[in-house]
């Protein structure tokens, strides 16, 4: 930590993205602080996410495309054998927990648990590494080190998170819609949990319905991508207080914490990709 830093400015700095956005009065341009990404507002993009959720899943399909173009059936390589590994403990877990037709779901399964796992596992670079490379490379172009920012975990941005959990929200609605048509949509919002073989009484039942399936349905991906966002920004802030105490405490702490961390971000990576396949059965079923 540099030493002209307080506390609470070294932990805003490291929880601060590489913002670009329109800033009242001044246009469109890089935060140079803070305060600046904060009244960008919706009109921003975080250019640091943006580039290693991107990154990361480029090098996600040139391994795996890799692999497949090298295939062989006799004794493969570790590579190769790391890469069926986990396409078989992905399809099998498609195949217990997934009761639909559709192909799209086991590499969509195989995307979500490898890219989610890739962007979770750059939580383990120690936290002043990339950010400080940065900034050494902000100073050289004349810029404030300390105004530089840079955060290399994708996952510890909510807009990430959501925007992954939205997407397999829109792909529920869409095979929802498609198994069940437009009209069994709608009566599972509509007629359900509460029914009734009056009429009358059943029509005064839907807005209540209603208000419960939908609240019910949105709270599907609100909760898938917040719970990713919570679980893996709490491990970043925890390194990051751990990089403020004295060198011999943060090689005490930072190892266990470390192996520890490992758990951490495949088992998340482990629960997204499991309740979409679960999400997505739920879909493509037409009980109710």
């Amino acid at each position: 930590m540099a030493s002209e830093q307080t506390s609470s400015e070294y932990i805003s700095h490291h929880l601060t993205n590489w913002t670009y956005g329109y800033l009242p009065g001044e246009g469109w341009k890089v935060a140079y602080t803070a305060e600046e990404a904060g009244l960008m507002g919706f009109k921003a993009i975080h250019l640091d996410s943006m580039l290693w959720s991107i990154g990361l899943g480029i090098l996600f399909c040139t391994i795996f495309w890799m692999v497949a173009k090298k295939v062989t059936s006799g004794v493969p390589g570790k590579m190769q054998a790391a890469v069926e590994l986990i396409v078989e403990f992905v399809d099998n877990n498609v195949r217990d927990s997934y009761s639909g037709t559709s192909k799209l779901i086991a590499p969509l399964a195989l995307t979500i648990f490898v890219w989610i796992f890739l962007m979770n596992l750059m939580d383990l670079i120690p936290v002043d590494f990339v950010p400080g490379i940065a900034g050494q490379i902000g100073a050289a172009m004349g810029h404030d080190p300390h105004h530089v920012f840079f955060k290399i975990v994708p996952t510890t941005d909510p807009n990430i998170t959501l925007g992954m959990s939205f997407s397999v929200f829109a792909l529920i609605i869409f095979y929802s819609i498609k198994e069940k048509g437009l009209g069994g949509f709608i009566g599972e919002l509509t007629l359900h949990p509460f029914g009734a073989k009056n009429p009358i009484v059943q029509a005064i039942l839907i807005p209540i319905n209603f208000i419960l399936e939908a609240v019910t349905l949105i709270a599907k991906p609100v909760s898938l991508g917040l719970r990713l966002f919570g679980n893996m920004y709490a491990g970043e802030l925890i390194f990051i207080l751990i990089a403020l105490m004295p060198f011999w405490i943060q090689w005490a702490l930072s190892v266990p914490w470390a192996i520890f961390h490992i758990l951490v971000i495949t088992l998340q990576a482990f629960v997204f990709m499991m309740l979409t396949i679960v999400y997505m059965s739920l879909a493509s079923s037409t009980e109710h």
